[in-house]
């Protein structure tokens, strides 16, 4: 028996674990990928998540020293090409497979840093935090898509970026009121909470809509092996946006809007179908 690929087959498998108990929704959308693609993705959900994890979740600890451990054991497990990390096994085993560049590393985990602080964020230090909190996500998984074709990376990388500052601006408008109350953070930038209203609103939606637009025109260009499963992402996300939108500003601070698991069964069925008459 092989007990090095034993090891690293079983790091892949918590990794996949984490991603299918932490969201579904990611999960269903990976599973609409390329069989051989599954495992390198999960890898990357469960990095991103650990380190999530320590800045959202472990109020009572010392988070800035966890991270900072976080941190050493990532960049030692991608020196060393082995982590007893499991998560951090199955990242670098990843990273190094397809070329994952460590700038995006080092990227998200500043943006976890500045999660540490409780803060108001100016333009400059939002355009900052998008990048490395949710762009460079989706630039790790275009690596994994592109299967090392760099001209097809280069030719992708500002759709994907864009879908990725798509997904966390409707995570931030969802959000807005635990993010302020639970977290002390405002991410839009001269947004005072308390004065948050339908103008304001309608002035992030337009950014948004824009970020769609213009991820969309990548979806379309991306390997058949990655297309649905992306594209059921950008669906799902499209689709809790238009909720979103019908709400008055108000309404999104005192509830939490979600997409009901028959709704994505439908964006699902429709992105297949849509999928096998190559209409994206």
């Amino acid at each position: 028996m092989d007990h090095v690929k034993l090891f690293l087959d079983t790091s892949l498998a918590c990794s996949k674990l984490i991603t299918s108990r932490y969201s579904t929704s990611f999960t269903l959308g990976i599973r609409t990928l390329d069989p051989a693609l599954h495992l390198p993705v999960y890898a990357v959900y469960g990095f991103v998540r650990w380190a999530d994890e320590i800045v959202d979740t472990f109020h009572d600890l010392d988070k800035a020293t966890l991270l900072a451990d976080f941190q050493r054991q990532t960049y030692a497990a991608l020196d060393a090409g082995f982590s007893l990390n499991p998560v951090l096994h199955s990242f670098q085993a990843v990273v190094r497979e397809y070329g994952i560049d460590r700038e995006f590393i080092a990227a998200f985990l500043r943006s976890m840093e500045m999660d540490l602080e409780d803060q108001s964020y100016h333009a400059d230090l939002y355009e900052q935090y998008i990048y490395g909190s949710a762009e460079v996500v989706g630039l790790m998984c275009l690596r994994i898509f592109c299967q090392h074709d760099e001209a097809l990376f280069e030719w992708l990388r500002a759709p994907a970026r864009r879908l990725g500052a798509a997904f966390q601006k409707v995570n931030f408008l969802r959000d807005l009121r635990s993010d302020y109350e639970d977290r002390g953070r405002v991410y839009f930038p001269g947004l005072r909470y308390e004065l948050f209203d339908d103008e304001a609103k309608r002035g992030i939606e337009a950014d948004i809509r824009a970020d769609f637009e213009a991820a969309y025109l990548g979806i379309q260009q991306l390997p058949r092996p990655a297309r649905l499963g992306v594209y059921l992402a950008y669906v799902y996300y499209l689709k809790l946006f238009y909720k979103i939108r019908q709400l008055p500003a108000q309404a999104i601070l005192g509830q939490r809007v979600r997409v009901p698991d028959n709704t994505k069964l439908l964006l699902l069925l429709g992105s297949y179908f849509r999928y096998r008459l190559r209409a994206i």
